[in-house]
């Protein structure tokens, strides 16, 4: 059996032409295990956003692509969704886009005796990211980030 990393791959490799070719962007894959069932999540967004017939498109030409190659052992149930609103930053490209926009962010480590941050996303260079709280601004090294995600200012 592949492994989890090995599955998020062939998936990305299956949805690559086809996301680019209808404007989509795959935000994150899991394939996990809750309880006894296995599930591949595929996470999906578009600029002005996803809906739901979009997700049903990707859903039906990923499910045609894995009943083709077959590369899951297990039963699985497959999901196509958005990432939501306070959808995770994984990649360069969304910590860029994440610039001037309210984040979320925990640390492997404490950082001012803190592990946890929440504020604007002042700057992103690939090493660190500067978050403003308040007046005062945190530089975290990207290698210290254990999550971060976009987060709702009420």
């Amino acid at each position: 059996m592949a492994t989890q990393e090995q599955i998020k791959s062939i998936i990305e490799d299956m949805l690559k032409d086809f996301v680019e070719q209808n404007g989509f962007e795959i935000v994150d894959i899991e394939y996990v295990k809750e309880a006894s069932n296995w599930f591949l999540r595929v996470y999906a967004d578009k600029e002005g956003g996803i809906d739901i017939d979009d997700c049903g498109r990707i859903s039906e030409f990923l499910s045609v692509q894995l009943d083709e190659k077959d590369p899951i052992t297990d039963a699985y149930f497959l999901e196509v969704s958005s990432p939501g609103a306070e959808r995770p930053l994984k990649k360069t490209q969304d910590y860029y886009k994440a610039v001037n926009s309210h984040v979320f962010v925990t640390t492997y480590e404490p950082i001012d005796g803190s592990k946890e941050f929440e504020g604007l996303l002042q700057s992103y260079d690939e090493e660190v990211l500067v978050i403003e709280i308040g007046k005062k601004k945190i530089s975290i090294p990207v290698s210290k980030v254990a999550s971060a995600r976009l987060a709702i200012v009420f």
